[in-house]
């Protein structure tokens, strides 16, 4: 099969299409996974042991489970029990959570390097719990995490190509329709590769800058 230039030029707007949805739902998802891996971090630092463990146990449950699995069970089983979405929703919310598992641990790591005389300070001076967490720890231990959570950022990016299980029209999905349609898969898998390859380098120079932004603690 030859490469056909005017094939590509036919579907490069129907997959340029997907690549929105593609970025779409990667950054609605890390800001799903952003805001929820905080929550599982701060739940699992938590005097209680209870919910330590608890948070831990569901944690490690999600993140030894594979994606396509969680994103079946979000958008096929939830319906049964009355949880309904549309499915880039549905997509969203798999791929978040699933990440913000990742991503807790990051600020795990980087909330218990703070050193044990802040949080004393913050207590002399009678900041409250959720002050000392707002003005004094979070504005530590976050900009270090930066460079180590866009890289899950790209991680997440990479395995969008799953949502196309679950019937989101991204990138992927796009270009299968379009091959099993024409019955042409050089070109529209080509690009496809060729699309995400481009993004994924952009991102890599992006996260460079913030490693050399914010420098890991001891460089």
């Amino acid at each position: 099969m030859e490469w056909d230039w005017s094939f590509v030029r036919e579907i490069l707007p129907t997959l340029l299409q997907g690549l929105e949805i593609t970025v779409l739902a990667t950054l609605l998802g890390a800001v799903v996974a952003a805001v929820v891996g905080m929550a599982i971090a701060i739940l699992r630092l938590a005097p209680n042991r209870a919910v330590s463990r608890g948070t831990s146990a569901v944690a490690s449950f999600i993140r030894g489970t594979p994606l396509l699995v969680q994103l079946y069970f979000v958008f096929y089983v939830l319906p049964d029990i009355g949880i309904r979405m549309p499915a880039l929703a549905a997509g969203v919310l798999a791929i978040g959570v699933h990440y913000a598992t990742y991503a807790a641990e990051v600020y795990r790591a980087g909330i218990e390097s703070i050193p044990r005389g802040q949080w004393e300070a913050a207590k002399a001076c009678n900041l409250s719990p959720a002050q000392t967490w707002q003005h004094v720890i979070l504005p530590e231990a976050v900009p270090p995490m930066v460079p180590a959570l866009a890289n899950y950022l790209i991680s997440m990016f990479k395995e969008t190509p799953l949502l196309s299980a679950i019937t989101v029209l991204e990138l992927m999905n796009r270009a299968k329709i379009i091959a099993n349609t024409d019955y042409r898969y050089l070109e529209p898998m080509t690009l496809v590769g060729v699309l995400f390859l481009i993004i994924s380098l952009i991102a890599v120079a992006c996260v460079r800058l913030l490693e050399r932004r914010f420098p890991a603690p001891g460089h």
